[in-house]
């Protein structure tokens, strides 16, 4: 059974020469860090892109949104053709949760979830998953122009 987010979120030691205020995820791990600078960083267990589905590169977060509503892309229409084009924001039925932070240059975000067991595990489309209390936590601690540093 997954831990609960607020006993899952936790600062840590943290080397890797990225600046304070960077978003780190590597998804080998399962694993979100916003570094906080001198050799620390918060970390959150994520949900990240199933096989075949994962990315790695640098993006920035260019959109924060509050209970937002959801289009599935292209791809996922595509292998669930029953869902609606729109889930409204807040529904049960939204995968994106209580927040989302789009990142610049693809259809991906860093969201929060509608099936918080999911958490931990090799999920999505591409897409960074995270408890809703943590993406809400990560929500307020940065800003449109963070830097994403995503590595496998």
């Amino acid at each position: 059974m997954p831990a609960a987010p607020t006993a899952a979120r936790e600062a840590i030691a943290f080397q890797g020469g990225y600046s304070a205020g960077t978003i780190v995820v590597k998804t080998s791990e399962r694993r979100l860090y916003l570094v906080l600078g001198d050799g620390r960083a918060l970390r959150y267990p994520v949900g990240v892109g199933r096989a075949g589905k994962s990315w790695a590169g640098t993006t920035q977060i260019d959109g924060k949104y509050i209970r937002p509503a959801w289009s599935p892309p292209a791809e996922i229409r595509r292998d669930k053709p029953s869902l609606p084009e729109v889930i409204p924001g807040g529904s049960p039925r939204n995968p994106m949760g209580a927040a989302a932070m789009t990142l610049a240059g693809g259809e991906y975000a860093i969201h929060g979830t509608n099936v918080p067991s999911s958490i931990g595990g090799f999920v999505s489309y591409g897409c960074i998953r995270m408890y809703n209390a943590d993406i809400m936590d990560l929500y307020e601690r940065v800003g449109v122009g963070t830097t994403v540093v995503v590595t496998r």
